[in-house]
């Protein structure tokens, strides 16, 4: 995999914020768009509808006698002007196109929006004419994206911190990784981690005080937020309270988290959460105008060059982005084959591919909805252990960047319960002899 600094050019260096909003606890409008409903987002059919992008500069600013332009700072009122308006009528006339919903990126300038073709009409026959048009400035499928997980599912170290939580020694991945020793030198102290995934439930007593902020931009379901199972089940790996007397301790159980809701259940289905290009672009662009370092993503799809574009971005402002492996071992969609980022299996006996970080994900006892604890699997929650570790690393060198982190994961991997993973102790323990050997 390669980790070099990406230059970007065009697009990608004009890519900013869907709306540039910060996640926030309650609905918002963002730059002047109103949130979809959930029956917008449950009406998007990835085989179906497509995404398309055009032009929206932004407005001069408005001016009067005596005014300077000196110091003017552009609002962040980012909305659809006339121009991109017009386009998309004659756009949506000309094709037969029906508006599902759209949305705005700032400093990319265009507004993009989720369209239905004509029912008569081949896709992707479409999108290549769309393509062509001068008046178009991206044009593809709408994409659909899983988390990866399934809920159908030694003894510490001498010297290892003894905490109070009731089922801290069932926690596999948590004694596997030596994580209770690793604390005795970072607890991952006021690392900030994005989890874009479903909901999170905030009232759980092992996170309270650990989520800083949300953000939903699937609905304005605060009930269904809280309710959703597999964000609570990343956020609890990552940063549970620890010596709380309660269930369990996360990796790093001083970090603060941001949740960006993405994904979501269908209803009356058994089915695992599902996001989409319209969801996931939202988070992702509105984390451009963060601070967080870390960015979790226990989900995964296929290609697609918008979320491609804003991924870019953020790892070209030094983001460290990990990523859950897809169940079948193929890294090439979104968002593993993004250069720089860092992929993550589950932990098995065989060899991992070049470059593919191994954490435990089998049988994992974790965060649940309403207060609960329960063992679940995945490459998800393999991600979530190894988010953990990074945020124990950045608390100790806040600069550390993504291809040091990797090879320090790799090369500090130890061999447990016979296969080769992740172990916190042993990665703080070797950054921390870097440090001391540093001229």
């Amino acid at each position: 995999m390669k980790y070099a600094v990406l230059m970007l050019a065009g697009w990608a260096l004009a890519l900013g914020g869907c709306a540039s909003s910060r996640p926030n606890t309650t609905p918002d409008d963002h730059a002047g768009l109103a949130r979809p409903s959930v029956d917008h987002v449950s009406s998007m059919n990835p085989q179906r509808d497509i995404v398309v992008a055009v032009a929206n500069p932004l407005a001069p600013p408005s001016t009067h006698a005596g005014s300077s332009l000196l110091g003017y700072t552009p609002s962040a009122n980012y909305g659809a002007g006339q121009r991109a308006i017009s386009v998309l009528a004659s756009l949506k006339k000309t094709y037969g196109l029906r508006e599902v919903t759209g949305w705005p990126i700032k400093a990319l300038q265009v507004y993009c929006v989720v369209l239905q073709p004509p029912p008569d009409v081949d896709r992707d026959t479409l999108i290549k004419t769309l393509a062509k048009d001068e008046r178009v400035q991206l044009a593809q499928p709408l994409q659909d994206y899983s988390v990866y997980s399934d809920t159908t599912n030694p003894n510490k170290p001498a010297d290892a911190h003894h905490y109070n939580d009731p089922y801290a020694d069932l926690q596999r991945g948590f004694v596997e990784t030596d994580a209770a020793l690793a604390h005795n030198l970072s607890q991952g102290d006021g690392v900030h981690v994005a989890i874009v995934d479903t909901g999170v439930d905030t009232t759980h007593p092992d996170l309270l005080g650990r989520v800083r902020d949300t953000a939903n931009e699937v609905d304005d379901d605060t009930a269904a937020f809280r309710h959703d199972h597999h964000g609570t089940e990343v956020a609890g790996i990552i940063a549970a309270v620890g010596d709380n007397r309660q269930g369990i301790v996360g990796i790093a159980p001083k970090a603060v988290l941001s949740v960006y809701k993405a994904c979501w259940y269908a209803p009356d289905t058994s089915a695992g959460a599902h996001c989409n290009s319209f969801t996931l672009a939202k988070a992702l662009a509105a984390l451009i105008d963060t601070d967080t370092r870390i960015i979790n993503l226990s989900l995964g799809g296929p290609a697609d060059p918008l979320l491609n574009r804003l991924l870019e971005q953020l790892l070209s402002q030094g983001r460290i982005v990990i990523a859950a492996m897809p169940p079948d071992g193929d890294a090439d969609g979104f968002p593993g084959s993004a250069p720089g980022v860092i992929v993550v299996r589950s932990s098995n006996p065989s060899a991992a591919p070049p470059g593919i970080v191994s954490a435990p994900g089998n049988d994992i006892l974790t965060t649940q909805p309403s207060g609960g604890y329960d063992f679940t699997s995945g490459s998800s929650m393999a991600a979530a252990h190894v988010s953990g570790i990074a945020a124990l690393l950045l608390s100790i060198a806040p600069k550390l960047d993504a291809r040091t982190l990797h090879d320090l994961l790799i090369q500090s991997s130890k061999v447990s319960n016979g296969m080769l993973q992740v172990n916190a102790a042993s990665a703080v323990a070797a950054l921390r002899t870097q440090q001391k050997t540093k001229p």
